[in-house]
């Protein structure tokens, strides 16, 4: 390889600068709020009732608390490796290989769980303009169309990706508080209900449980960690996008539930599509529906994209530091994208999509299952950067009170989650997929401890690999 080529390939991910509202892309259009909006404030209303208001509002709370001590790395540290190379800098190679591999297994999940939720979306949206989209066949047709979308966007350029994800987010979200804010004009004084704030009555069992639905809500919202080599100014702007994100939806969050109660009341629990049955109930004209179902399929489709540019750049630093083949740590010559990686986990989640299809699967059910999955690997990789926080700001001597505060409201929250999502014991398939989580994550590590009995000084590069040297990407 010429000297000139391969600084062409050592230039890697960095294609130009992002700016802080292209970073708030990345980690929106991985939450897709519009998508958690069309379905669960109802899921949580049926425990929390009144108090699903406070549901969302608890759950913000922790994930701003993680979002924290994200931050905190990432006024430090820009890196392509995200929570993996920042749990690195607290638990060593081995704690920074386990958060590492269950943010591929979250990223990745979340990408073939929502390309499920774009497919059945769209296949609605074409049924509203008479095309006769249903049946398996135009199902796998969709899923191999907007599945390889979403991979040529990703491998195409990361600014690429990120714009067409704001982009599609901001329609979807636009479109739906357009929708919410007709619904209160058109409950006029009615539009104010106190007992959405006096809380009596409201079951704290049933609000506990909406927070698991609530924070699964939030999942990927740091996501813009990863893009630390090609943001502008990253040690100010990560820590800004991520917060600000996390701000932002839950407040979007809270004010769609008080406003799908508002105008639902009982119903909303009932309802199959609750933003469909608020668009009947005020009368919004015959052309909005096609554009409110528009506005979710995209959100689903961003959230297909979003998360894919994680599992890009995770495993490209995991491969220059030989943790995973080495391959994976080069980009595209002309994209300068991990594209390799992109090439396999795009395909992917097309044939997993398509085996399930294939099996009767409904597209939404797609969507719990595989999520679900995901969310397992979201869930270990914040609990451990939340433990490394602590770590890693005593050994440096920083102030750590509030940076403690919060990794145990964190871990408690997380550990909760985990455990309301195994007992009671839910139905199947949702019952044995902890336990293929566990199975992937100890398959993985079989690859971790062939390297520390075969190649002990590979450990030594976890973590150290384009943190400190900003000046392009290698």
């Amino acid at each position: 390889m010429t000297q000139t080529t391969e600084r062409k390939v050592d230039a890697g991910l960095r294609e130009g600068v992002m700016s802080g509202p292209e970073l708030a892309a990345q980690a929106i259009a991985s939450i897709a709020p519009s998508a958690v909006i069309a379905f669960t404030a109802a899921a949580i209303f049926l425990g929390a009732g009144n108090g699903t208001m406070m549901a969302f509002g608890l759950a913000t709370v922790v994930i701003l608390c993680v979002g924290y001590i994200v931050s905190v790395f990432a006024r430090r540290h820009a890196s392509a490796g995200s929570l993996y190379t920042y749990v690195a800098k607290g638990l060593g190679p081995t704690g920074a290989f386990a958060a590492g591999v269950a943010l591929l297994i979250g990223s990745w999940g979340i990408a073939a769980g929502s390309l499920g939720g774009a497919v059945s979306y769209a296949s609605d949206l074409l049924q509203l303009f008479g095309i006769p989209a249903t049946g398996t066949v135009w199902l796998i047709v969709l899923t191999v169309v907007i599945g390889g979308l979403a991979t040529f966007f990703t491998i195409r350029g990361i600014r690429v990706s990120a714009r067409v994800s704001l982009v599609l987010e901001l329609v979807s979200v636009f479109i739906i508080v357009v929708l919410l804010v007709a619904a209160l004009v058109w409950l006029g004084p009615d539009a104010w209900d106190p007992s959405q704030f006096s809380f009596e009555g409201v079951p704290f069992q049933g609000v506990a449980a909406g927070m698991v639905l609530g924070i699964l809500g939030f999942v990927g919202f740091s996501s813009a960690d990863a893009l630390g080599r090609e943001a502008r100014n990253p040690h100010t702007a990560i820590p800004r996008a991520i917060m600000w994100s996390a701000v932002v939806v839950g407040v979007l969050y809270v004010f769609a539930a008080y406003t799908q109660i508002a105008v639902l009341g009982d119903e909303l629990g009932e309802v199959a599509s609750p933003l469909q049955a608020i668009n009947d109930r005020i009368g919004m004209p015959v052309w909005f529906a096609p554009i409110l179902v528009f506005g979710v399929a995209a959100s689903f489709f961003a959230v297909v994209v979003a998360p894919l540019n994680v599992v890009g750049r995770i495993i490209y630093v995991m491969g220059k530091e030989g943790i995973a083949p080495e391959r994976f740590g080069r980009t595209h010559e002309t994209h300068l994208t991990p594209h390799r990686v992109l090439l396999i986990a795009g395909p992917a989640a097309i044939v997993l999509d398509i085996i399930l299809l294939l099996l009767g699967t409904h597209p939404m059910d797609i969507v719990v299952w595989v999520d679900t999955y995901g969310t397992y690997g979201y869930m270990v990789a914040y609990a451990l950067v939340a433990i490394a926080g602590v770590v890693y700001t005593r050994r440096m001597g920083m102030p750590s009170t509030l940076v403690r505060i919060c990794a145990l409201v964190a871990v408690v929250a997380m550990a909760y989650v985990f455990f309301a999502n195994v007992w009671p014991v839910p139905a199947f398939p949702l019952n044995v997929i902890p336990y293929l989580f566990i199975a992937t994550m100890l398959i993985a590590f079989s690859r971790f401890w062939w390297i520390r009995a075969k190649r002990p000084d590979v450990l030594q590069n976890v973590g150290n690999t384009h943190t400190e040297m900003l000046e392009g990407v290698g």
